[in-house]
């Protein structure tokens, strides 16, 4: 029997509020949906924050404060901040709310690339905010910078400056490769915790081929140092998730990765997709793990040494 730690991206910068009314945007809907979360079973909870009058993302620590006090007093899942932002903050302002909050886990994108969302802003016509199709519909033209002095940074200043340890989110084969690189430079220690990412436009694509090929290059160069840990964009969530779970790893559902919960049915909630993955985990014969036992297996410095 396997212990599988479900994660869940509550909110992240790519859907907009237009796409779907169940998206958490204030912090008071932010901090309800990542209880209700790990209620339902997730030890990890992936946190993005977003200006409360528009949706916008945004990097502020002060929106930050606004909702993690409040998740930490009401459940023991970890709390794994974003360093990846929005589409348009630079690596400053995307530090800018972890070097303050001293998180236990945060993401950490492995390599440059295109981050293309312009194909979903033809789903819609009219908008709730003026920003969200120009958000959008820029990204033709984007490049999401994570080269590798901006991974050495966020090492040196969170990983050393506060014992964080790292969600190494790979879109494409050349990201593990990457963090082979700076795990030889010394950046990095085991147990790694590697977060597969298909079916983003720009990245690998959510083939379950792909999943293979990624699983034994991780395994040729980690070995048995490392987890590992699947998130599909869209209407791949759930299939790739489940085949994860029987392939031995890790899972990551949310409102982040997809607004649905089946074939077109929008989902209620970020906890709804949570018991739809924990109950596919159960069925297999695993176990979900509890964020003691999400710790225990990552390493993690623990939740009284975060600063909020």
């Amino acid at each position: 029997m396997s212990t599988v730690i479900i994660t869940c991206a509550v909110t992240g910068a790519i859907h907009t509020p237009t796409m779907s009314d169940a998206l958490p945007v204030t912090p008071d809907q932010i901090a309800e949906q990542a209880v209700a979360a790990a209620g339902a079973g997730a030890a990890i909870l992936h946190l993005h924050a977003r200006d409360p009058q528009d949706g916008r993302p945004t990097p502020d620590p002060a929106v930050f404060r606004a909702f993690l006090p409040r998740i930490k007093q009401s459940c023991d899942a970890v709390l794994n901040i974003t360093t990846g932002g929005g589409l348009d903050m630079s690596v400053e302002e995307r530090l800018a709310a972890p070097l303050l909050l001293s998180p236990e886990m945060c993401s950490l994108n492995m390599g440059s690339m295109n981050f293309a969302l312009h194909p979903l802003a033809r789903r819609h016509t009219v908008w709730k905010h003026a920003w969200e199709e120009p958000y959008l519909t820029g990204t033709r033209d984007f490049i999401f910078r994570n080269t590798f002095a901006d991974i050495e940074k966020i090492h040196r200043l969170l990983g050393e400056g506060h014992g964080t340890k790292f969600e190494h989110e790979c879109y494409d084969v050349g990201h593990l490769y990457n963090l082979a690189h700076c795990l030889d430079e010394g950046w990095f220690k085991p147990p790694l915790f590697l977060q597969f990412v298909f079916g983003v436009l720009g990245g690998i694509g959510a083939d379950v081929e792909n999943l293979m090929v990624m699983k034994r290059t991780a395994d040729r160069l980690f070995g048995t140092g490392y987890l590992w840990s699947v998130l599909a964009a869209g209407r791949h969530q759930m299939p790739f998730a489940t085949q994860a779970a029987i392939m031995g790893g890790n899972v990551r559902v949310g409102l982040e990765d997809s607004l649905y919960i089946g074939p077109r049915q929008p989902a209620r909630d970020n906890a709804e997709q949570v018991a739809k993955i924990r109950r596919i985990v159960e069925e297999l014969g695993h176990r979900v793990a509890t964020p003691a036992e999400a710790r225990a297996m990552l390493a993690l410095k623990g939740g009284d040494q975060v600063a909020f």
